[in-house]
């Protein structure tokens, strides 16, 4: 850097730490009596009104001492050449290689750093210091200068490299992004349903209104007696389970010899906007449950529930339970709540305005929209399923790789307004579903006490969506014999492991015992590495009975096959 450049940027710097110091000390000022309406408005329904924060003047006045410590050393460092970016949105060497760049960088790094010790200090409920902390880490990502082009350096040196072609390409996926509807996170093109991803061979042997029951073709010459049943979230498409043949738990499970049926839900339109959550448990779940029954001709099956596909299977079970009926050997719930105590990030949402809002809305008929959905789960992660596709989508002009499970992920379903209701004021809000008598559920009154079958439980540790805490919870009211697993990594991530990848670890707890908590749990739980699928193998094919030939076709008497999988409703777009 020359004299006259080194002085216009020590200058420019200077008046930055000014502009910065001033700001900070009016910020924190004004936030003495911060009113939580203007931090977060959007997170509460039109009818909740938004509380009274406040802080305390110590905790102030020692974040806004730590803040100009740190603004002067990077001010210093900066004139040295040395701002320290550890964050990866920053990592590229064009941001180091410009001062000012750097300099930017490192303030934002600072101020979103200050920014999140405030909302962690505010004086107030712990509901409302959530929504603070959720409003603060969208606004900090958004805020981040690798999302604009005027401020991210590596943006502007790849424009100059390719010579403009790197904006030409941005502004072509934008007007693609914009046409399609959502943020594009994989090349969408390399996808398609029955080609490449949802490919394990098997066959349509019925359906209904609200799903098709999928049946698969057996890869062993033996299969167990008792017949397997997969349901899914009806949130999402049923294919997060069978991507791929090298990742799908449905072809692994056909493979362990398990006869496999499994629920592709349909993706509701306007015929079904008034289905409720007891259509969906007594028309879909318990349905499925008998057609797999009936034509298998066992007494019994095996089933497992994803996510809210286990929230769905448990108050199925209960149901039957109720009438006296026990159709169902054991369960399997992956990622799943029944215990809605502890929901994690997604409890900022509800409350007493939000769900009635919501009724109001859609609790008579109408659809919660598949893109909203989508747009809700992506803004729980924000910088890493957000912001991270507009910069490289569109700043950089980037075609983002081919990844199966994000074309999963943008492969949006909708649902009928009513179920949604429903699920929101008795799960959410109200966690009927562990009050004995409390929910009635197709004309019977849940009582999980009664759902005593063997359970295998899994949670993942860094869930965003389950917390391990809230799926854990499930062991407290099952009361059959029961084995809980913990994975590593995140609520999909940490599900769909294979074996042969050798990837991430699962811990189990050799006694058995379950205590209150997971934390208690967690204290004599032993690290096994590699996928949690050997485990739940072993365990489910204790509960499957003898071995018997396996099935020729798919079906029995009235059941047919329809037509080959993965079925015509998961193919149907929101």
């Amino acid at each position: 850097m020359n004299e006259k450049a080194q002085e216009q940027w020590l200058q420019s710097a200077q008046q930055m730490q000014q502009t910065m110091t001033e700001s900070w000390t009016k910020t924190f000022e004004s936030f003495q009596n911060m009113d939580l309406g203007a931090a977060a408005p959007k997170l509460m329904a039109p009818t909740t009104k938004p509380p009274k924060i406040k802080f305390s003047p110590e905790k102030l006045q020692a974040l806004q001492k730590q803040y100009l410590e740190e603004a002067s050393e990077l001010f210093t460092s900066s004139l040295q050449g040395a701002a320290k970016l550890t964050d990866r949105r920053f990592a590229n060497e064009a941001w180091t290689a410009n001062p000012a760049a750097a300099f930017s960088a490192a303030a934002y790094l600072l101020n979103a750093k200050t920014l999140t010790q405030m909302a962690d200090a505010v004086d107030t409920d712990a509901k409302t210091r959530a929504r603070i902390q959720f409003a603060v880490e969208q606004l900090t990502a958004a805020a981040a200068p690798s999302n604009f082009m005027a401020t991210n350096a590596e943006a502007q040196k790849r424009a100059i490299d390719t010579k403009g072609e790197s904006i030409a390409k941005g502004i072509q996926n934008l007007l693609h992004d914009i046409k399609q509807g959502h943020v594009s996170m994989t090349d969408e093109s390399v996808f398609e349903v029955g080609k490449n991803v949802a490919t394990t061979e098997g066959a349509v042997v019925f359906e209904n209104e609200y799903f098709q029951l999928l049946e698969y073709k057996p890869l062993t010459d033996k299969v167990f007696e008792k017949p397997f049943l997969m349901v899914p979230p009806s949130i999402n498409k049923f294919y997060i389970l069978d991507l791929q043949a090298e990742n799908s738990l449905v072809r692994y499970a056909v493979a362990q010899g398990h006869r496999t049926f499994l629920v592709s839900w349909r993706n509701p339109d306007a015929s079904l906007a008034k289905a409720t959550w007891d259509d969906y448990i007594e028309k879909a779940v318990i349905k499925a449950i008998s057609v797999t029954q009936e034509i298998s001709g066992s007494k019994t099956i095996n089933a497992l529930g994803f996510c809210v596909g286990g929230t769905m299977l448990g108050t199925a079970l209960a149901v039957l339970a109720a009438r006296g009926e026990k159709p169902v050997a054991s369960v399997t719930l992956l990622t799943s709540m029944l215990d809605f105590s502890d929901t994690g990030v997604l409890d900022v949402f509800i409350d007493e305005g939000f769900v009635k809002y919501r009724e109001q809305e859609m609790g008579k008929g109408g659809l919660m929209k598949g893109k909203d959905l989508g747009s809700t789960f992506s803004f729980l992660r924000p910088n890493d399923l957000v912001w991270n596709y507009v910069v490289g989508n569109y700043l950089k002009g980037e075609t983002p790789p081919p990844f199966d499970l994000l074309y999963w992920n943008s492969d949006g379903t909708n649902l009928s307004g009513p179920f949604y209701a429903w699920y929101l004021r008795n799960t959410y809000l109200e966690n009927n579903l562990t009050k004995p008598g409390k929910a009635i559920v197709c004309g019977e009154k849940i009582d999980l006490n009664l759902v005593d079958i063997p359970a295998y439980i899994y949670g993942s540790r860094e869930d965003h969506i389950v917390p391990i805490g809230g799926a854990y919870a499930t062991t407290q009211f099952l009361p059959g014999k029961k084995r809980f697993v913990m994975g590593a990594s995140g609520h999909i991530a940490g599900v769909i492991n294979p074996p042969a990848k050798g990837k991430r670890s699962h811990w189990i707890r050799d006694d058995g015992k379950l205590p209150k908590t997971v934390d208690q749990w967690l204290t004599t739980a032993v690290e096994h590495k590699g996928s949690w699928w050997t485990d739940w193998s072993n365990w489910l094919a204790a509960q499957a009975g003898k071995e018997i030939s396996a099935p020729k076709t798919y079906g029995k008497g009235k059941y047919k096959a329809i037509e080959p999988a993965p079925g015509s409703y998961v193919k149907a777009r929101a």
